[in-house]
């Protein structure tokens, strides 16, 4: 500060600094809450997205517009019972009819926010409550009988706030007519918690015959959780048992934390003409607003200590909020592992079942041994290499069966493998998904246990594209072999047959000549291919061939296995981890204020 500096001036400065700095940490909090989202059905999920709701509502409704205006007057919540009272105290205090009081239930549906009509400003725009608009009421200069008096009660949704400015109500607070807490009508319950959220400090009106009753102590205890400034007014008391009841209220409130309540009584009084009380009957209630709402220091002080409860209260609320949105990431997590490990498990059974042999049996064998002969063809091409390519070309240059039908027979066999594998997968998952409630959500009424409608021709398909790229391979490789041209010119769908039949028969790549399962199927074709390519090349091809099935296999189980993510992704759950870091800034918010 310097030396000519106003010293209120740099605090006030100091005040607004820290103020603006504590916004930007409280909207940087409601972004990310807002962002939360715990679509899963794990344990306590419920609840949290009740917090995500109550949290956003306090932050918008009380926390974020009080710190943009710490010096805007105090929004006393007038709050209770059904039939406790509430509108005649209201209206009581202010010395007219201007709230609805009544025997018929529920009487208050449009909330009323009384207010001096210098402090008009801090009300009709949407500093507070923002969700409500706002509805400008005037008091009649022939008021009307309290049962009449006030808004309407409206079978529609509460969407709107009734401003009424007078100056019966000191300026510097502002009274909120609020509905029943435990109100028959759901929209009136919901919307008595959120003004009581949105309160500087409550006036808590229960009855000598009600005091005890559980719903009105929920809140009470909530409030003594938050710090929140409350005064209750206990009304209707017979003066016979106004020591006793009294008596006992305090030592409940003492006992719950609640002892720096401020405790008023309200006798068992006639209501006149009008409906309304004698005035003397609330003056002790009026004289203590009217001196908070006159002490500049005591106002702040109930602002500040119902802000540090309400932002510690939502900083306590985000760390449940991120722990329950870990346990999404860890629910969202496990359903992943499971459909990824299934569709896996999958694709190795598949890739086993084309290196064991196994798929040489029946009709592709049989096909196989049409197209290159008979078993003294075998053993030909065993004794004498230079004899098995004079055999092999007179064979191609004579009519032999065709190759394509080693090609159809090895296609069905490989579909049926993967159609098989595929249906085991998506039975698996789907079964393992509805043990978790998570999955069971997710699934709903859909059945995913079987393949995709389509996925029969996808899988023939992709065979088919492998079968060709396998031809394109013989081709490519058979180009620089010129001494081979009549190989290449008569027998690339042998080749390619006899590719197909040592990639499926050799149970440890290419490094000797294994016997497969169809008694000496794959000497045959190793014979035949080295006779051509040389035994390194067709070292490269059979693994190349065999990588490229691999790569088509599993294009298709990926596809089949998005079927089950796209579900968990849509559900978008969140990690929590910044929600974490945003309740620590906000614990350290809290204590600051």
């Amino acid at each position: 500060m310097t030396a000519n500096q106003d010293p209120a001036s740099s605090r006030e400065h100091s005040v607004a600094q820290g103020a603006a700095a504590a916004v930007e940490t409280l909207e940087s909090a409601r972004a990310e809450l807002a962002a939360t989202t715990l679509p899963l059905a794990v344990p306590d999920a419920e609840e949290a997205r009740r917090w995500i709701r109550e949290s956003l509502a306090q932050l918008d409704d009380y926390v974020i517009p009080r710190y943009r205006s710490l010096d805007a007057p105090l929004l006393a919540v007038v709050g209770g019972s059904t039939g406790a009272g509430k509108s005649t105290l209201v209206n009581a205090l202010v010395g007219y009819p201007v709230t609805r009081a009544g025997a018929i239930r529920p009487t208050t549906r449009q909330p009323i926010l009384l207010h001096h009509p210098e402090d008009a400003r801090w009300f009709e725009g949407h500093r507070i409550l923002p969700s409500l608009d706002r509805i400008k009421g005037a008091v009649s200069t022939s008021p009307l009988p309290a049962n009449q008096a006030g808004a309407a009660p409206d079978a529609q949704a509460i969407t709107s706030l009734v401003l009424v400015g007078h100056t019966a109500v000191p300026q510097g607070i502002a009274l909120l007519d609020a509905p029943d807490v435990d109100s028959i009508s759901d929209d009136n319950r919901r919307l008595a918690g959120q003004l009581l959220a949105a309160a500087d400090l409550w006036v808590f009106v229960t009855t000598a015959n009600r005091y005890a009753d559980a719903v009105p102590w929920r809140l009470l205890l909530d409030a003594a959780s938050r710090d929140i400034t409350v005064a209750v007014v206990l009304d209707r008391v017979p003066g016979a048992a106004e020591d006793e009841v009294k008596t006992d209220l305090q030592a409940m409130l003492d006992r719950q934390g609640l002892g720096a309540a401020k405790l008023f009584v309200v006798p068992e009084s006639d209501l006149d003409g009008l409906g309304m009380l004698p005035a003397e009957s609330v003056a002790p209630l009026g004289r203590w607003l009217g001196a908070l709402a006159a002490n500049a220091a005591g106002r702040a002080d109930v602002a500040r200590r119902t802000l540090n409860g309400a932002v510690k209260a939502v900083s306590v609320r985000l760390e449940g909020i991120a722990n329950a949105a870990a346990e999404q990431d860890a629910a969202a997590h496990e359903l992943q592992a499971v459909c990824i490990a299934e569709y896996g498990q999958a694709l190795s059974r598949i890739l086993e079942a084309t290196k064991d042999g196994a798929l040489l049996r029946g009709e592709v064998l049989a096909r196989w041994q049409d197209f290159v002969g008979t078993g003294e063809f075998f053993r030909a091409v065993e004794q004498n290499i230079g004899r098995f390519r004079d055999r092999v070309g007179a064979f191609f240059r004579g009519e032999p069966a065709p190759a394509v039908k080693v090609e159809t027979a090895i296609e069905t066999g490989l579909q049926a493998v993967i159609l098989d594998e595929a249906a085991n997968a998506a039975e698996n998952v789907d079964r393992r998904w509805r043990s978790d409630p998570a999955g069971r959500q997710l699934l709903g009424a859909h059945d995913l246990s079987g393949t995709s409608d389509d996925f029969d021709a996808k899988a023939a398909a992709a065979i088919r594209s492998w079968q060709e790229g396998l031809m394109e391979m013989i081709r490519t490789q058979g180009q620089g072999k010129r001494t081979q041209a009549r190989w290449l010119s008569f027998g690339v769908n042998g080749l390619g047959a006899a590719l197909m039949v040592v990639v499926f028969s050799m149970t440890a790549g290419l490094s000797g000549l294994e016997i497969g399962i169809a008694g000496g199927t794959a000497v045959v074709g190793q014979k035949l291919l080295e006779a051509v390519f040389g035994e390194d090349a067709v070292r490269r091809l059979a693994q190349q061939a065999r990588d490229d099935l691999h790569t088509q296999c599993q294009r298709l189980l990926d596809e089949e296995k998005q079927r089950f993510l796209n579900r968990l992704e849509a559900a978008h759950p969140s990690s929590g981890n910044d929600l974490a870091r945003h309740a620590k800034a906000l614990g350290r918010l809290a204590g600051a204020v």
